[in-house]
């Protein structure tokens, strides 16, 4: 079967035999795994399309259950991520976060847009990356239906008097719930700091809104602290290598 689709590049490892091995977040299937002898050639506009960060079009070929790149062509080469170390590692996380919360070959074309903006939005900005990232994450637990529960306890379902956000329970918690037999084992925070209002504006707003607006540096402190909690407890992401690059 022979197939073009746009795609981004997550991923590239060298093999033997001067191939590659490509991840791609592919438009039409979905992540998958492809397979490439296309040469590191700086006058062959193809392997440009090779690299990380790159928004490209790719000619496919399946066999069984293998995938192959015969050609490639750049729609969008993001350059100037490469440019800045920050851009770069903060770029380089969010593709290994998509990485891994995606499933194979099981296309998600909101989550392959939202990249895709990401992408765009981050090589135009200028500092302060941490909150387009954030953004970025929050908008994919939503996408991929594991977003936690804001709107009542989860729990009880009382929309009242609720004081805490619970990493393992998935959402909020009421004070009467929090504060009973299980609240050691919850993984408690307090929303003193508007851990909620701060989630619910992420999520509503357009990731193109986060192109020049920075949160406060305590709140996304805690923010990114919670967040990291949560994907590790409910998707089992953990371990990414880019993280400890980042500020």
């Amino acid at each position: 079967m022979y197939a073009e689709t746009e795609g981004i590049i997550l991923k590239q490892i060298k093999i033997a035999g001067g191939r590659k091995m490509l991840v791609i977040f592919t438009k039409r299937f979905g992540k998958i795994s492809a397979g490439t002898s296309l040469k590191e050639n700086s006058k062959n506009k193809a392997t440009l399309a090779l690299r990380p960060f790159v928004y490209g079009k790719y000619r496919i070929n399946k066999t069984g259950k293998y995938y192959h790149v015969n050609g490639a062509e750049v729609i969008s080469s993001n350059y100037q991520i490469g440019e800045d170390v920050d851009k770069f590692m903060s770029a380089s996380y969010v593709l290994e976060f998509t990485e891994k919360l995606l499933p194979e070959e099981a296309p998600d074309p909101k989550l392959f847009r939202l990249l895709t903006d990401f992408l765009d939005l981050l090589e135009k900005r200028k500092k302060k990356f941490d909150t387009l990232v954030i953004a970025y994450q929050v908008k994919a637990l939503a996408y991929n239906g594991s977003f936690p529960r804001l709107d009542a306890c989860v729990l009880c379902n009382e929309k009242e008097q609720i004081k805490y956000f619970s990493v393992a329970e998935g959402g909020v918690v009421c004070e009467q719930c929090g504060e009973g037999s299980k609240a050691k084992e919850l993984l408690l925070y307090t929303i003193d700091f508007g851990i909620v209002e701060v989630l619910r504006y992420l999520l509503e707003q357009p990731l193109s809104s986060f192109i020049r607006l920075a949160l406060d540096d305590n709140i996304l402190q805690e923010v990114r602290k919670v967040l990291k909690e949560y994907i590790v407890y409910h998707l089992e992401v953990d371990d990414l290598k880019s993280e400890e690059f980042m500020n």
